[in-house]
């Protein structure tokens, strides 16, 4: 008998799961400003629809009399803050997920943090979701961040939003308070592009409204929180899209099976299909779809598949596998909403590493075209981004992206930025459209190349990049250092930071973008002079070091010599050989490296000088026995 109630439990778990599994599922986000109430919302969401167990309810009981804001009643918001820090502090600072179903619907919510800081944390659980909750306290009305959120919210994709005018009982339940709240709401929002926006006065702390009418408002005649997310429409699959799937793994567990592995981003596919490699173009056919749970004979949007394919083709992770009828963009020159999370701002010019579903790559943002203002949603001139600021820039990628616009595909029209040096997520982005000039211009092939060039010369292109303070000696180090290679045979050219000025680099100023602009390109002219084979030498604070990476980055391995003139601010200043420091320390000289604008000290040069007691000739012979050694 044991067994056999065994059996029947286990038969009954497996139905539920697999009644579960064929529920519609509605992924939502809440968001808003600090504050407003959203863990509160969750909890109160989950514990009237009885989906809170006994020990959770328990330990929420016990957490509530120690942490908990709302007196001697429970504090539904520490469901979700399970941070100590967010405890402590009485703000979520992670999105925290949660999973609940109901009779009509499975649903995965994410509490984003409301506080301007962690907007980055907000994007990020925005990204997947089909719907956003944005609080508001109706103490407060619509603040910076409300409208932050909403336009973050419609950036991504999202396209139903539910207004929930929270802390209603803190206004008396005052009809003529939610009704201007809704009202402001709708005239910015009315043109973002929501299918829906469902204005819901409640009290998450109480539950009025939230799975139940409230008797507190019988002016409010719609529906509940729970009863709108339960009915709003969902888009579902929609495989008239073209087929899409990113490679994330080349799978070869022996010399007879080679596969393509991935998660179907849109659109669907058969054995027998053709197929296309959007980057190079070849094309095959699908010979086979393996899963873990065997062979399936067409896959579509979500499932997770490797693609056997009949053709030994080249293909990698990066590489998009698409329909040859509608084959995705592939360009190396795009535009782009970006939303900034650093604290550093973001400067046109600066190097970063940019990833998509499966790509990376070294990528810079060549113009900031505008910024758009989260009050008025108007397009302002800016030469930078700072944190939580949203603009359109044009990016330049060091190779070729496949991808979609960011409308049409919403996995392979994302992209994320990365800082260089800290690894860190510095932006996230969204395609709009290539820039046709990337794809008109290609590379020309040229017979004879820097190898043929450098023979001639009988000598190895280099380029030494002499950093340090104003005043600390790089220019009459490297006069002497050229001298010293001349004199030996050596073909060379130096560019001299101040001479560049007066010509490539007239039209740009000492602002921190400048000075990125400035570098990249002296970069650039370097590179070039290299591709001739000559050893290149060049003078320049290039204060930055994102910059001196990037600058790096363009030269193959051993080609990119960084030396460190290594001398003190204050001997720089005592030097003082153009008054400058003078002028600085007097506040007449904006943006002067050491003074009003910081200076980077490389971590690991390649040649290190510490001029203290050295005489410049000394310090150009150690570079040239350096260069005889490399």
């Amino acid at each position: 008998m044991a067994v056999l109630a065994s059996s029947i439990a286990t038969d009954t778990l497996q139905d539920y799961l697999a009644e579960q599994e064929e529920k519609p599922l509605l992924r939502f986000i809440t968001c808003g400003s600090v504050d407003d109430g959203k863990s509160t919302l969750i909890g109160r969401l989950l514990y009237d629809t009885k989906l809170i167990f006994d020990d959770q309810l328990a330990t929420l009981e016990r957490d509530s009399a120690r942490h908990g804001t709302a007196g001697e009643a429970i504090d539904f918001a520490l469901l979700l803050d399970g941070l100590e820090a967010e405890r402590e502090q009485g703000i979520t600072i992670d999105v925290a997920y949660r999973y609940f179903a109901t009779a009509e619907r499975r649903f995965i919510v994410a509490d984003s943090p409301g506080h301007e800081e962690y907007t980055r944390n907000m994007a990020t659980g925005a990204s997947t979701a089909d719907l956003a909750v944005v609080l508001v306290d109706a103490r407060q009305g619509i603040l910076r961040q409300t409208r932050r959120h909403a336009f973050i919210a419609s950036l991504l994709g999202i396209r139903h939003i539910v207004l929930a005018v929270n802390k209603i009982d803190l206004v008396g339940y005052d009809e003529a308070v939610f009704a201007e709240i809704a009202k402001e709401f709708r005239a910015f929002a009315g043109g973002l592009g929501f299918a829906t926006i469902a204005p819901i006065p409640m009290s998450a702390r109480h539950g009025d409204n939230v799975t139940a009418n409230s008797a507190h408002m019988p002016w409010y005649t719609g529906e509940t929180l729970l009863g709108h997310l339960e009915t709003v429409p969902l888009a579902g699959q929609d495989l008239g899209r073209p087929f899409r799937l990113p490679v994330q793994l080349v799978t070869r567990p022996d010399q007879d099976f080679r596969g393509f592995a991935g998660q179907v981003a849109s659109g669907r596919i058969a054995v027998g299909d053709d197929i296309i490699v959007a980057k190079s173009g070849r094309t095959s056919r699908v010979k086979a779809i393996v899963t873990a749970d065997g062979d399936l004979p067409a896959a579509s949007e979500g499932h997770a598949v490797t693609i056997v394919l009949e053709d030994e083709i080249d293909i990698s992770r990066g590489d998009v596998l698409a329909t040859p009828r509608d084959r995705p963009q592939l360009a190396d020159q795009f535009m782009a909403h970006l939303v900034w999370f650093s604290a550093e701002p973001m400067m046109p010019g600066r190097s970063y590493i940019l990833r998509t579903e499966t790509d990376s790559m070294s990528a810079t943002v060549t113009a900031l075209k505008y910024q758009i203002d989260i009050n008025s949603f108007s397009h302002e001139a800016a030469k930078s981004l700072h944190m939580n600021e949203i603009g359109v820039c044009n990016i330049a990628t060091q190779s070729p992206v496949a991808f979609d616009s960011y409308k049409a595909n919403r996995t392979t029209g994302n992209f994320v930025l990365i800082d260089r040096l800290t690894n860190a997520t510095v932006g996230a982005g969204m395609i709009d459209h290539p820039l046709r000039r990337a794809t008109n211009v290609q590379w020309q092939a040229l017979d004879i190349d820097r190898n043929a060039r450098a023979a001639m010369k009988h000598q190895k292109p280099a380029v030494l990049w002499l950093t340090g303070y104003s005043g600390a000696g790089k220019s009459t180090i490297a006069n002497m250092l050229e001298k010293l290679l001349h004199a030996s045979g050596r073909h060379t050219y130096m560019l001299d930071g101040d001479n560049v000025r007066h010509g490539l680099n007239r039209d740009l100023g000492f602002t921190p973008e400048d000075r990125v602009e400035n570098i990249r390109r002296i970069a650039e002219v370097a590179r070039l002079m290299t591709q001739a084979g000559l050893i290149v030498i060049v003078s320049a604070i290039s204060p930055f070091r994102s910059e001196r990476r990037m600058a790096r980055d363009l030269f193959l391995d051993g080609e990119f010599i960084e030396v460190f003139v290594d001398t003190s601010l204050e001997e720089c200043a005592r030097r003082d050989p153009k008054g400058l420091y003078k002028k600085a320390l007097a506040g007449d000289l904006e943006n002067f490296t050491g003074i009003s604008s910081p200076y980077e000290q490389p971590e690991a040069p390649e040649i290190h000088l510490k001029t203290a007691g050295r005489e410049p000739g000394e310090l150009a012979t150690q570079i040239a026995e350096y260069l005889g050694k490399h």
